[in-house]
């Protein structure tokens, strides 16, 4: 215990005081030959000056870790006694108060061994290190020792937790090609590992993804031939960004040609690139190059790397493999989709809808009059009723069929509304469209003679006469079907189910209109119960109208949010639906009417009721318009715009309102003033997951209260492409000992996340101390409340050091 106790103090002693990585000792494994099999392995160390390196072989376990070997079994060799140390120091340690055997700038361990396979010797060493002042968290070192001498050689091998991994999907090569005397091409060619795409340079608005890009330095003698060329891409729907894109897939060569004169030695710039798999995007890239004409590369080799006063991008006291508390909570990114069934039901019931609207209903009891020859129940009726009602199922499945096949015309290219401004205000425009139609003021119809034509087709009999009574039926009513359909699934569809999501809630759409022609078929007594058609059906379609037009309003929403246009913002949102809630509710009492009501000379009890729960829908809405707590209305979540996009002076833009920051130091100043645990919120403005956990679990009352009261939020947005003042730019040598260059905000809290974590995926969400210390096991995207919450509440605990308090 005492040890144990001795080595958190020492290890946090030394990241308080200290912010660059350490790694003072340098490894070297080779095998020597003794003669015959038998063989001595030597584990060299080279240690740095004012360090010391503990021997294998340590008077007291109550001290520093001794450096210990662990083999890997195996059949071809045989270990001959123990390891043995070289030539060590005995000295009483300040450290540790006691004598203790240790090595100074150079270390040799051996082990004697009978070698008669080929295969290698493998295993793992861990080591601990100290100074006079401080030591280092123990280390350990795989190795791999061949007969011929070969060896993994030196250090560290981290293995991060099968959840925690670094991704590096492309690879670049530049060539210089000379055409002529006076003309170059730059050849950019990117190898990308399988599942990975990287996106092209021509991208639809700003509102997707980082498109592919390169900047070339202005300098005299030199002039741009053309545009940078790419081959043709591949253009499909992407789940991350909702929407269709261009990319590339495999490998891929972008091309620039070049006009130069003689006094040019070489061309400079810089190239950003992004890119994403089917679950994840990593953030932004941006890598410079300078190419001599011959094709050698003008990098210099070394580059002087800022003090690590304030560009640190590790958080030194973060060890993923022992956290505080080990709660073991999934954090894995998870793919969401929407299930079928959802949609099949949603689409059920925008049939139940258009079924009481003037054009269907009062086909119902006409048709299956007909089939069953004014009531008669006979067998061949009720086929025919039947048949005709799975037609009608049949015409709307059909309808979709063609979006599985054109690339142009996916039916996914709904859901792109969140982020495309001209779909959005297409939309606007078409349901104020349908409002007005419903309203009475026009009709929205087909072509008479297209109608009409299908319509003289229902009279040759048979199946195919059948069919085209089902064709005019779905063609006639489309003035009411039409908006509804169009509406539920605008609202529906999700990014992941492509066509077959349509398919299917075309499908419940087609079944619930058709059941009633079969129900009522097999059964014509229960024809009697219906009630009959008259001015109600009206109503059911002026109500509609509203919807549509409170629907309109959420898509011009959305464009507006990102055009960042800051015409309707929060309340001006809320205070267009309290008047459409308003207009509702007076048209449900008789105060208002349209062209086609009938007289209302009493009101019925369920038109009561209705209208009684508008206007309490209504009076909810109204502290929207307010800038308080009650301002965030959980049952409308996601429909209106956040509350930080407010006409009223925000204190900040964070999500929900919480208190945040969006720079780390700032963030974790702030924690150590206040003695509070950190959430840091690796975090994206084009991650489609952030904003759903944002939107969907955030919002939740505990959730929402423990963010809010119990932890320091710091939002770190890693794709952010906003440029560091140039005395803030800096090259980073990385743990891996790659140099990359800090440009931009993104760039920095990227490095931060990858470097710290092991993990280059958004959403990423961790809980420290405000020393840097990991609490618990850092999460990705969690779309569960209840283990969301289970998250927070274990950082918590680790915090406090007991049970958290109850809520």
């Amino acid at each position: 215990m005492k040890r144990i106790f001795s080595l958190v103090l020492l290890t946090l002693s030394a990241l308080a005081v200290s912010a660059q990585i350490y790694n003072p000792v340098k490894w070297n494994f080779t095998a020597k030959h003794l003669g015959g099999d038998n063989y001595e392995l030597q584990f060299a160390a080279d240690i740095e000056d004012t360090w010391h390196l503990y021997a294998a072989h340590l008077s007291s376990d109550e001290g520093p870790v001794a450096t210990n070997f662990q083999f890997e079994k195996g059949a071809h060799y045989k270990l001959q006694g123990d390891i043995k140390d070289g030539n060590t120091i005995t000295k009483y340690d300040k450290v540790f108060e006691m004598d203790l055997a240790y090595y100074e700038n150079k270390a040799v361990f051996t082990q004697k061994v009978i070698w008669s396979g080929s295969e290698p010797i493998t295993g793992e060493l861990e080591f601990m290190v100290c100074t006079e002042e401080r030591c280092l968290p123990p280390e350990f070192v795989p190795f791999s020792i061949s007969k011929d001498g070969s060896a993994a050689d030196d250090s560290k091998s981290e293995q991060a937790p099968k959840e925690n991994k670094i991704f590096n999907p492309v690879q670049w090569k530049t060539e210089m090609i000379k055409l002529d005397e006076f003309n170059y091409e730059m050849v950019f060619t990117a190898t990308i590992e399988k599942g990975w795409h990287l996106y092209s340079q021509n991208l639809p608005g700003e509102d997707g993804p980082i498109a592919t890009s390169f900047t070339f330095n202005e300098q005299e003698g030199l002039s741009k031939v053309g545009k940078t060329t790419e081959p043709k891409p591949i253009l499909k729907y992407d789940p991350n960004f909702m929407m269709d894109l261009t990319f590339f897939e495999g490998e891929v060569s972008f091309k620039q040609k070049f006009s130069v004169d003689g006094s040019v030695k070489s061309i400079s710039g810089a190239y950003e690139y992004m890119v994403c798999d089917e679950e994840r995007c990593l953030p932004p890239e941006w890598v410079e190059f300078d190419i001599n004409l011959d094709g050698t590369s003008n990098m210099p080799v070394e580059e002087a790397l800022a003090d690590s006063d304030g560009k640190q991008l590790r958080i030194t006291g973060v060890d993923l493999d022992n956290p505080v508390n080990d709660c073991e909570i999934e954090g894995a990114i998870v793919k969401e989709t929407k299930s079928n069934w959802n949609i099949f039901f949603l689409g059920f019931v925008g049939g139940l809808i258009a079924l009481l609207t003037p054009c269907v209903f009062p086909m119902i009891p006409l048709t299956v009059s007909f089939f069953t020859k004014g009531g008669s129940a006979g067998a061949s009726g009720i086929g025919k009723s039947v048949m005709y009602g799975f037609f009608i199922f049949l015409i709307y499945i059909l309808l979709s069929l063609p979006f599985h096949f054109l690339d142009s015309i996916d039916p996914e290219i709904l859901n792109t509304i969140s982020t495309n401004v001209y779909l959005n205000v297409a939309f606007f425009v078409i349901f104020v469209f349908f409002a007005i139609s419903f309203f009475g003021y026009f009709e929205i119809t087909l072509p008479a003679k297209f109608t009409n034509s299908v319509d003289q087709k229902s009279d040759v009999g048979g199946i195919l006469g059948t069919f085209f009574m089902a064709l005019t039926l779905a063609l006639v009513s489309f003035s009411c079907t039409g908006p509804i359909l169009g509406s539920l699934l605008a609202g529906s569809l999700t990014a992941s189910g492509g066509a077959m999501q349509l398919t299917t809630g075309m499908g419940g759409f087609g079944l619930a209109l058709a059941l009633p022609f079969g129900l009522f078929a097999a059964f014509p007594g229960w024809l009697k119960n219906l009630p009959k058609s008259g001015g109600w059906l009206n109503t059911v379609k002026v109500v509609l109208g509203f919807i549509e037009l409170a629907l309109a309003i959420k898509f011009l929403s959305n464009a507006d949010l990102v055009a960042h246009w800051g015409l309707l913002k929060r309340e001006l949102f809320f205070a267009l639906w309290i008047i459409i809630g308003a207009g509702l509710f007076l048209y449900l009492i008789g105060a208002i009417k349209f062209p086609h009501d009938s007289k209302l000379d009493k009101l019925s009890w369920g038109r009561k009721g209705f209208a009684v729960a508008v206007l309490a829908f209504t009076i909810y809405l109204i502290p929207g318009l307010t800038n308080t707590k009650y301002a965030n209305l959980n049952l409308i979540s996601g429909f209106p715009p956040p509350l930080f996009y407010s006409y009223y002076e925000q204190a900040n833009n964070c999500p929900l309102g919480i208190q945040c920051f969006k720079d780390y130091e700032e963030g974790m100043a702030y924690a150590k003033a206040n003695n509070k645990p950190v959430m840091l919120d690796f975090t994206g403005w084009a991650c489609v997951n952030c904003r759903k956990m944002e939107e969907n679990v955030w919002v939740d009352k505990d959730i929402y209260k423990t963010l809010n009261e119990d932890y320091v939020l710091i939002s770190l947005y890693v794709d952010d492409r906003k440029e560091l003042p140039n005395d803030q730019q800096f090259v980073y040598e990385t743990v891996n000992g790659n140099k990359k260059k800090i440009k931009t905000v993104g760039n920095k809290w990227a490095t931060l996340q990858t470097e710290t974590f092991q993990n280059n995926s958004q959403p990423f969400y961790a809980l420290i101390s405000p020393e840097g210390e990991l609490l618990n096991n850092p999460v990705g995207y969690t779309p569960n409340k209840a283990t969301y919450q289970e998250f927070l509440n274990c950082g918590l605990e680790a915090f406090s050091g007991g049970a958290v308090a109850q809520k």
